[in-house]
């Protein structure tokens, strides 16, 4: 097995490892001992894929597979992304300042002008999944510099940014599973998958559970107190 094969085989063995700790992460009781470890599991198999594809990135650069390389380094650059805000979001939930910090607002513009990037190369080729997928990238970074620019943030935010990036998460994981795992088998078994199901059908469920999540777990804010009213005054009796 050459280095290249090994590394491909580690990226597919993290993504099975992902693949199960997400379900069973979103399955257990949010913010119990065993939703954080197999959190900690998932986290780190995204490392694993994330590393893997970055060499993958780099030898299809090097190979002069100038879209493939751009497009790969993109997704890295989104999955990371979802990656971060979800890892960071819990531990500083009571430092808002340090989570929103300025390089929140760097990540979010670097997620934009690559999104960017990625749709000019696809208007150039024609290509309907660059054009399509590249707005993943943009709206991720606008969200970003929406909730940066804020001037005032609920008090459940760090939950908020968490499913939303576990979502991106979420998004990359599937892909994976459905355009390299299922798609294979599809393909063994002779059954025809159409090849951009398997990019926009988890973008369009992650958008409905988004809006689930959001309404099953609102914006928080402080309630003002209760102005003291003086008691009504008591007329004399003469």
């Amino acid at each position: 097995m050459t280095a290249y094969q090994m590394i491909v085989a580690t990226h597919i063995g993290a993504g099975v490892v992902a693949l199960l700790t997400f379900w069973t992460a979103a399955f257990a009781r949010k913010g119990g001992a065993l939703h954080r470890a197999v959190g900690k599991v998932y986290l780190s198999a995204m490392v694993v894929i994330l590393a893997t594809a970055v060499v993958t990135a780099i030898a299809a650069l090097a190979g002069g597979q100038l879209v493939s390389g751009v497009f790969l380094s993109y997704l890295v650059l989104i999955t990371a992304t979802a990656c971060w805000l979800a890892w960071r979001a819990p531990r500083l939930k009571r430092e808002p300042g340090r989570f929103y910090q300025r390089g929140f607002a760097a990540v979010a513009v670097l997620n934009v002008l690559s999104g960017l990037l990625v749709f000019a190369i696809g208007l150039q080729l024609g290509n309907v999944l660059l054009m399509g997928f590249c707005w993943v990238g943009v709206f991720t970074g606008l969200g970003m510099l929406h909730r940066w620019r804020a001037s005032e943030r609920p008090l459940n935010w760090w939950l908020r940014e968490h499913f939303i990036s576990m979502l991106g998460n979420g998004v990359a994981t599937h892909i994976a599973f459905f355009s390299i795992g299922l798609q294979r088998l599809a393909h063994k078994a002779g059954v025809a998958m159409p090849e951009y199901v398997a990019w926009f059908a988890p973008v369009a469920v992650a958008l409905v559970v988004g809006i689930w999540l959001d309404r099953r777990y609102p914006a928080k804010h402080r309630q003002p107190r209760a102005a003291k009213t003086a008691p009504a005054a008591v007329p004399a009796v003469s």
